[in-house]
């Protein structure tokens, strides 16, 4: 015979002795029932207090009885000393549930609903008992400690309390008798509470049989304990079938007839007494002892300290039962010692089933194939020595269990349909069996709960359980999971069915995954609340079940439905994409997002902590959308640029890179771990630059449409009008969107920026040239106009009448409201523009593309923006020199103007100080020419001078002040800059912000053009000389003079030295009498006062604050630069033919800088005045700080040293330059870069360092005007400006040092002059 016959006949052979039959179960249930019968009390009912009082109190039985009572019950609490020792009774709590169901028997009592407890005292004392319960303090403390001995105490005191004041017991003893009854009533009130609980300890309820059996009165006097050792046999010969309760459940149970059952108990009468269940109680205790295998030993458990704590309670609960049997049979006190051991040797059945050679380490050693626990040792079965404990506890313990249960499922599957459904699976009766056999049997806890849990398991598993008994089976193991505690074997066996369970569990999980996306959590709650339970116990961990095996099973599978569902989605959408490309991806990504966001409103959580089933979705699905997107790519770009209308608009383009960018987010918020080849940027950046081109396009337009429907009325605080406002609102539509696109690349969404900013710049200057075009046509209007008023007409026709008519006629021009709105409107888009340059973060982006920039080559040609300021001319020869308008121009090569400024009429010294860019590739020429305008044909040019445009010349970036020749008389002046024109988005903006303030600065000088030739009139040395011929007083000064010279003659007559005379600019100049009255002053002012009182009350009612400011700051400073022209010429190196002014004429010079405000009619801008006091209007007009500036006290100053002579001011002028140089090396200033003009911001910082500079001007300027006047002081004027011209060329030397120390190569010689 082969090892593996041998085998299966081993094994047959085990599984034949470890099964347990039907006939068996019977047998030992049904001895446990009968001894349950045996050891419950069975007395008559106690008489009442009334029938007591009736009889004779004073008769010797009466007082015997009642002696008797009182002297058998002693106290309740002896009772307990009896039952738990010296330390009172093992704390042994009732189930929470008690409570409740103790008040509402109490409840039923009191209100006479139970027909048992009918008597009036009864219910007059649980009554009063049921009211102390209600209290919260006490039924608070009563949920706390859960002790049945401290709430039978409390209802004695309540009931003494009670029965005293009743006066006919109160008169004589009888309340004692009547307490006696009341506790008996109470502890069987108690006692069937607790069979109407679940979950109660078998040790409890056995503990309150013995109260009852001790606490029930007796009418007779109890008998000796002699009479008492016959108890049992009489009350057995007596008994009927129908006082055995548990017997009857049994038989019901096992389907017994009552002949049967009886036929059965007759059969067990002689062997099932008490005295046999005490042996086996002892036999158990010694066995623990001895280390023996049943009821436990050592090796069962995992430590000493988890055995002695069972040990310690095991043999505490044995004792408890032995003493409680012993008291309510005190003959079994009697026993021999041969009698607790019957036969010889020691008693080794039935073994524990944690033999030692079962295997801790393996689940399959716990189990059967069957399910079956597998018994531990090899003896014969019918050598058992137990009376009431089967050869194998727990087989027999689990079968049971299941007799139960499927014994109750038949009954509630035949109950009728109107019947309410128990709650429990299992009925009390069978509770009360199943108790009984623990009790008896020595089933630990741990093993009852695991057992009743893998029953439970194995019906739910055949559909014979619904799902709710799995959550109370798993109550019962959490209620008592000790698992430090517990023996290996029940651990490892409980860890076998928590096993079962989560993977039964997680295949029903499984299965209802088949509905997603549309899955109800409702539909799956149960599973996971049991599979989180099961987790949660980490058994799963400690016996080595692979958890992430399973979960990553049911991951697998949510991620093939979410691919499943996408494809058959997808297939029905794209398909048949139609026309338009991009809308079928359009409702494929919405419903995407649909499908995601419905499974996380009802998924929040992920599933038992690991399955997200939202994440899993998402990265299943947004890569397959994402390939589908990337394999469309071409259609789009066909689709979306066949214009001029495309079959794809741009707008649907950008919804579906909305609904991308919506799917990345929800990839980074719920799968952050998804891999994906698709790059957004590189995908819908061809659209974008589509659409900025498209945007770009339209600027023309937006200025067009705007400026046509523009009224130009002064609205709001800015008193602009709408032209700004509709402008900045179409702007706003492409920033908005530009910035709610929220790009995932930070570079190119810099560069998208900065190609918007270039369209920003665009749109600026068009509207600036649109604004200017309407502007110059108000401020010169054409004379075809039949409606134009005299003073509004132009200027070439106004020169046509005067040289027909000989004379010079001043005409004052007066503006128009429109005029200065359009003002407005620039200052207004200034604010608007520095808004939209902090909406589009403008610095964060310059500073992306500084530090993302990829490398790229040098370009082989880059382009250079230079600035050229054309500033004055000066001794421009004509034969009428006071008769030239000139304007100058600039002109490339070929001939073609570049530049143009406006007309400066009737002096040869013209000061244009207007700015233009011009850009360049490579070195270029440009021809500046001084041209007069002619009435007819074309204009005359006067001069010209050529210069070059050299980048590698102004490579400094600094302000270059650059005096230039002109052909064949003259000289102008240029400032000229450079700046390299960037693709950067400052660059841009600051090229807006100065196409503003270029705007801007050009509408305040043609609004200070249009005054200055009053000003020039009214502030000349003609009508200086016409106010100085007026008669005046006596001129004391002179005649003085004169007398002290002929004195003097008188006196040096005789003297033998020669007087030489002083050349006549070395002779002092003598203060001459300047008396000339206010009066005559203020009259000759009289036409500006009038002049300014009309116009600038149309200023101040048109312009706004900063408008006005400017505009008045840029009359003063006309004037002040008028009012320095009468005083002296311009810096020079010639001699000027201008003379100085007579004492006379400087004295009404001064005068009209502080000339007063009477004749002001009106104060406009905020009570402006005209000069000094009339502009600063007694401290409501312009500040003086404003008006005393830097020129004002420059011309301040010239009073001081008119009257020096010229040796005292060269002293004076080489002194000053000294002091500037040793201060400031060098006067060199940086030029106005594009950059510093990108926002308000920089252009206020801008505005600071030029006034701190400024401080350090040139100081010695006001005296070399004055050189120029004096004969003699060319060669001292020319080393002068020369040395500061020395200055500028050493400061740019050292910068192309600097440039080549850099790398930028040797400075290129000026290329040829191109051919005339």
């Amino acid at each position: 015979m082969t090892g593996r016959s041998y085998d299966s006949i081993a094994s047959e052979r085990r599984l034949r002795r470890n099964r347990v039959t039907d006939e068996d179960l019977f047998n030992y249930t049904l001895r446990v029932a009968y001894l349950s019968f045996l050891l419950t009390p069975r007395a008559p009912q106690a008489p009442s207090a009334a029938s007591l009082q009736n009889d004779a109190r004073d008769s010797r039985d009466y007082q015997s009885r009642l002696s008797s009572i009182t002297n058998s019950f002693a106290s309740f609490g002896d009772l307990i000393r009896d039952v738990g020792g010296r330390d009172g009774p093992k704390q042994i709590k009732f189930p929470e549930k008690f409570l409740r169901v103790l008040d509402q028997r109490m409840q039923d009592i009191a209100m006479g609903k139970d027909q048992t407890y009918h008597d009036q005292i009864t219910r007059r004392t649980i009554a009063r008992f049921w009211t102390t319960f209600k209290d919260p303090t006490f039924y608070r403390q009563m949920e706390r400690n859960r002790k049945v001995e401290e709430l039978i105490l409390n209802f004695v005191t309540t009931a003494s309390t009670s029965l005293r004041q009743d006066p006919q017991l109160a008169a004589s003893d009888a309340w004692k008798l009547e307490l006696n009854n009341q506790i008996a009533y109470f502890t069987r009130i108690v006692r069937d509470a607790l069979k109407s609980t679940s979950h109660v300890p078998p040790e409890l309820t056995q503990r309150i049989d013995m109260y009852v059996s001790k606490l029930v009165p007796s009418t007779t006097a109890l008998p000796p304990i002699a009479e008492a050792s016959n108890r049992p046999e009489s009350v057995t010969a007596t008994a009927t079938l129908a006082d055995m309760v548990l017997v009857r459940v049994v038989g019901r149970l096992f389907d017994k007839s009552d002949d049967e059952l009886q036929r059965e108990i007759n059969s067990i009468k002689r062997i099932c007494t008490e005295k046999a269940a005490l042996i086996d109680l002892k036999t158990c205790l010694q066995n623990i002892n001895a280390g023996l295998p049943f009821p436990g030993r050592r090796e069962d458990f995992p430590d000493d300290t988890s055995f002695q704590h069972w040990k310690s309670l095991e043999q505490t609960h044995l004792s408890q039962l032995m003493v409680i049997m012993v008291q309510f049979n005190p003959e079994l006190a009697k026993s021999t010692p041969s009698d607790a051991y019957p036969g010889s040797g020691v008693l080794a059945r039935p073994e524990s089933i944690y033999s030692s050679r079962a295997s801790i380490s393996s689940r399959q050693s716990v189990l059967l194939p069957n399910g079956d626990l597998p018994e531990a040792g090899d003896d014969d079965l019918g050598n058992q020595s137990f009376t009431y404990i089967p050869p194998n506890p727990k087989r027999f313990y689990k079968k049971l269990i299941e007799k139960c249960i499927e014994f109750d499922l038949q009954a509630m599957h035949s109950l009728p349909e109107d019947q309410e459904v128990p709650l429990g699976i299992l009925s009390t009766s069978h509770l009360d069996v199943i108790n009984e056999c623990a009790l008896r049997w020595r089933i630990m806890q741990s093993y009852r709960v695991s057992c009743f849990l893998d029953v439970i398991k194995y019906k739910y598993e055949r559909e014979e359980v619904p799902l709710e008994c799995i959550p109370e089976a798993l109550n019962h193991v959490e209620k008592d999971f000790e698992p430090e505690r517990w023996p290996l074997m029940d651990r490892e066996y409980l860890g076998t069915v928590y096993s079962s369970v989560f993977n039964i569990f997680l295949a029903s999980l499984y299965h209802s995954f088949e509905q997603l996306p549309y899955l109800k959590r409702k539909a799956i709650s149960p599973y996971l609340s049991i599979l989180e339970r099961v987790k949660a116990s980490g058994l799963l961990e400690i016996y080595d079940v692979d958890i992430a095996a399973r979960i990553g099973e049911l991951s697998d599978r949510i991620r093939i439905l979410a691919m499943h569902h996408y494809t058959d989605k997808s297939s029905g959408i794209l398909s048949n994409p139609g026309i338009n490309r991009a809308l079928p991806l359009i409702l494929l990504s919405e419903g995407l997002e649909e499908v995601a966001t419905k499974l996380h409103q009802t998924f929040k959580q992920p599933l038992l902590g690991e399955i997200d089933i939202v994440g899993l979705f998402v990265e299943t699905q947004v890569p397959l959308f994402l390939t589908d997107l990337e394999e469309s790519k071409r259609h789009l770009l066909e689709s979306s640029s066949n214009q001029p209308t495309p079959d794809t608009p741009i707008e649907d383009i950008f919804t579906l890179y909305k609904a991308t960018k919506a799917l990345f987010a929800l990839v980074d918020e719920y799968a952050p771990k998804t891999q994906h080849q698709f790059e957004p940027g590189s995908f819908f950046e061809p659209y974008v630059q589509q659409w900025l081109l498209t945007t770009d396009s339209k600027t023309l337009q937006w200025v067009q449409s705007a400026v046509s429907v523009d009224t130009f009325e002064p609205k709001g605080a800015e008193r602009n009008s709408s032209s700004v406002v509709d402008l900045f609102y179409s702007l706003d539509t492409p920033i908005n969107f530009l910035m709610d696109l929220g790009w995932p690349d930070p570079y190119q969404e810099a560069r998208f920026c900065t190609s918007l900013a270039k369209t920003v710049s665009k749109l600026m200057e068009q509207y600036c040239r649109s604004i200017e075009e309407t502007f110059m046509e108000e401020m010169f209007p054409r004379v075809t106009d039949p409606y134009l008023q005299p003073q509004r007409q132009s200027a070439w026709l106004e020169k046509a009448k005067q040289s027909i008519q000989g004379e010079k006629k001043i005409d004052p021009f007066n503006f128009k409201p429109e005029s200065c709105v359009k003002l407005n409107n620039i200052g207004a888009a200034r604010g608007l523009l520095d808004k939209i340059y902090t909406r589009v973060r403008a610095d964060e982006m310059s500073r992306i593309l500084k530090e993302h920039a990829p490398a790229v080559p040098p370009k082989a040609v880059q382009r250079h923006l230079f600035t050229v300021k054309i500033v004055m001319a000066e001794n421009l020869d004509s034969d009428d020199s006071s008769s030239l308008d000139t304007f100058a121009t600039l002109s490339d090569e070929h001939g073609h103007r570049i530049a143009k400024t406006r007309t400066i009429y009737d002096t040869p010294d013209p000061r244009w100080e207007e700015t233009f860019d011009v850009s360049v590739e490579s070195p270029l020429w440009l021809m500046a020419s001084v041209r007069d305008r002619s009435l007819v044909g074309k204009h005359d040019i006067v001069a010209r001078c050529y210069i070059c445009l050299d980048p590698r010349r102004y490579g400094d970036f600094l302000a270059h002040d650059v005096w230039m020749d002109l052909e064949p008389h003259g000289r102008i002046l240029l400032r000229i800059s450079m700046e390299g024109e960037q693709d950067d988005i400052l660059f841009f903006f600051g090229r807006a912000f100065r196409s503003l303030k270029r705007t801007e600065g050009d509408m305040v000088r043609i609004f200070v053009d249009k005054m200055t030739p009053l000003f020039r009139d009214v502030l000349s040395r003609s009508n200086l000389k016409k106010i100085t011929k007026l008669p005046s007083a006596l001129d004391y000064n002179k005649a003085l003079g004169n007398v002290t010279a002929l004195f003097g003659s008188l006196t040096t007559s005789s003297s033998s030295e020669v007087q030489i005379p002083l050349p006549q600019h070395e002779k002092p100049r003598v203060k001459v009498d300047s008396s000339i009255s206010d009066e005559a002053v203020e009259a000759a002012l009289g036409p500006l006062y009038d002049y300014l009182n009309d116009n600038l009350q149309v200023l101040n009612d048109n312009l706004s604050e900063a408008a006005r400011e400017t505009v008045m700051s840029k009359i003063w400073k006309e004037i002040l630069v008028i009012v320095e022209g009468l005083l002296v010429p311009s810096i020079g190196d010639t001699p000027s033919p201008m003379k100085p002014l007579q004492d006379r004429e400087l004295d009404v010079v001064f005068k009209w800088l502080r000339v007063s405000i009477r004749h002001c009619k009106v104060r406009p801008y905020n009570l402006l005045q005209s000069l000094l006091n009339f502009f600063h209007a007694e401290g409501e007009g312009m500040s003086m700080e404003t008006l005393q500036n830097a020129k004002y006290r420059e011309i301040m100053s010239l009073r001081l040293y008119y009257d020096w002579h010229a040796d005292q001011l060269m002293e004076e002028a080489v002194r000053m330059m000294q002091t500037q140089l040793r201060a400031a090396p060098t006067i060199k200033k940086r030029a106005k870069s594009v950059y510093s003009q990108r926002s308000l911001g920089t252009i206020k910082d801008r505005k600071k360092e030029k006034r701190r500079n400024k401080q350090g001007d040139n100081a010695a300027e006001p005296i070399l005007k004055i050189l120029r006047m004096m004969p003699g002081t060319t060669d001292f004027l020319q080393q002068q400006l020369k040395i500061m011209s020395q200055i500028q060329a050493e400061q740019q030397n050292r910068n192309l040092h600097r440039q080549h120390a850099r790398g930028d190569g040797d400075v290129p010689a000026i290329p040829p002059l191109p051919p005339k």
